[in-house]
């Protein structure tokens, strides 16, 4: 082996530099800037067939260029295959991402699980027994998944080579370290050629990886910003450990849309899937309350219905406080001026506080109308009737303008069993016949005075 060569990298960016400073020139942290040993074997990880002189990728004219579309590997899961662009791509590389302990494991532990191919399951943080009880809890429905205990690359392809595995998952990305890189595991440099590796056996073979990612407490996914740029799709799974729902969004993802989500609830027996959302974002109380709206939003194709809450009440001290949770505190500040200004409602002097129930956070415009329904309703002591649901998006002269896809919201809350919706009456609704009152309204002012008199 030549001689140890090294250099300084940035522990927050991955940015290289050929001697230590106290600021990195990229992303301007301080003292994130560590030295590493790069030197290299000449040697490869995966041990792939020599392409002979006859068979090297050639240029080809983009009409020549077969498009026919790529067969995708069911994973049984059905929030997964939405979240994915309906199922696992062969050879491609996902990279999830979340909080510890927010369920990364046990959902993919769960799918291997459940899977029809044979699965590899790769963990360098827990033993076999640590994960066969994890199992156990979830019910295993199949023998075709293995599980290895290794953190050495090296060692993880000899075992591949043995039981040739159709699906290969690794817990996690951050624990494994190559021979060929003589940095720790979990440094730059390691996560980088570890990653290299994995995506060259991957592309060779067309056995589709999936890692796991740990994420620093910015809530990026820990390492080089490389590693996102290098996988084919990056996952992100989200929620509150203290509340038992799950969301799994995709950051990117070079086989479908990045608008999707996945929503589970963590049980006992592992992660369920939650095929109706608004189930678990609508409160189900006897009474009527004000401060309460129901609003529809979409988030990819799926339309979801979401239940607003709003607080107003007069301020104890001298700068009133405004508060949003799942919702922009900003646009919230612009449709308070705009009552203020276009409506007549006083409330400069009042605290206002929202909430966006269900633990999730919304930038769909079309929520402006209920989040002003629910400002009134708390506003007024009036509560808003639970029948009725709101989609429009509240301009800054006051009014409602029209919101995109309007008939497939109608539709979900006709479905939901809503009585009546209210939407702009510039919105272009193709529906005829539909079991749900459709109000159309022009300005808040319409509003306020068909809810409140």
């Amino acid at each position: 082996m030549s001689k140890v060569k090294t250099s300084f990298f940035c522990q927050n960016c991955g940015t290289s530099y050929a001697k230590w400073q106290g600021q990195c020139n990229a992303c301007k942290e301080w003292n994130t800037i560590a030295e590493e040993i790069i030197q290299k074997q000449d040697k490869v990880a995966w041990k792939s067939e020599p392409t002979p002189s006859n068979r090297a990728p050639k240029p080809l004219r983009i009409t020549e260029i077969d498009s026919t579309q790529e067969i995708r590997m069911d994973t049984t899961d059905t929030e997964l295959n939405r979240v994915l662009g309906g199922g696992i791509v062969p050879g491609s590389l996902t990279l999830l991402g979340g909080e510890p302990g927010i369920g990364k494991s046990t959902l993919l532990l769960q799918i291997s699980l459940k899977l029809p191919y044979k699965t590899l399951y790769v963990s360098g943080e827990e033993s076999q027994k640590q994960i066969k009880m994890r199992a156990e809890r979830i019910t295993p429905s199949s023998d075709n998944c293995y599980i290895l205990t290794e953190t050495k690359t090296q060692n993880i392809f000899k075992q591949i080579e043995a039981i040739e595995p159709e699906i290969v998952i690794i817990d996690s990305i951050q624990t494994l370290h190559t021979d060929y890189i003589e940095s720790t595991a979990g440094s730059i440099s390691q996560i980088r050629e570890t990653t290299a590796e994995l995506i060259k056996f991957a592309k060779e073979t067309n056995i589709p990886v999936i890692l796991i990612g740990h994420i620093t407490k910015d809530g990026n996914i820990a390492g080089p910003k490389i590693l996102e740029h290098m996988v084919d799709t990056v996952l992100q799974f989200e929620g509150d450990r203290n509340h038992v729902y799950r969301i799994l969004r995709s950051l990117k993802n070079r086989f479908g849309s990045t608008a999707e989500i996945g929503i589970y609830e963590m049980l006992g027996s592992g992660l369920r899937e939650v095929s109706n959302p608004s189930e678990i974002l609508i409160s189900h109380k006897d009474e009527e309350l004000s401060g309460t709206a129901i609003a529809t939003t979409l988030e990819g194709m799926r339309p979801l219905m979401i239940e607003i809450q709003s607080l107003v009440s007069t301020a104890v001290y001298g700068t009133p406080q405004r508060s949003t949770t799942g919702y922009n505190a900003k646009r919230l500040n612009m449709i308070l001026a705009v009552l203020e200004k276009r409506a007549g409602f006083r409330l400069g002097a009042k605290d206002v506080f929202l909430n966006v129930t269900g633990g999730i956070s919304v930038d769909d415009p079309a929520i402006d109308l209920a989040v002003v329904a629910a400002i009134l309703s708390s506003n007024e002591d009036i509560p808003v009737n639970k029948d009725f649901c709101f989609a429009g998006e509240v301009g800054l002269s006051g009014e409602i303008r029209p919101v995109n896809r309007v008939d497939q919201r109608i539709q979900e809350a006709e479905k939901l069993g809503f009585s009546t919706i209210f939407v702009s009456k510039y919105n272009k609704i193709a529906l005829k016949n539909t079991g749900i009152k459709i109000e159309l309204v022009a300005k808040i002012e319409d509003v306020a005075s068909m809810l409140f008199g």
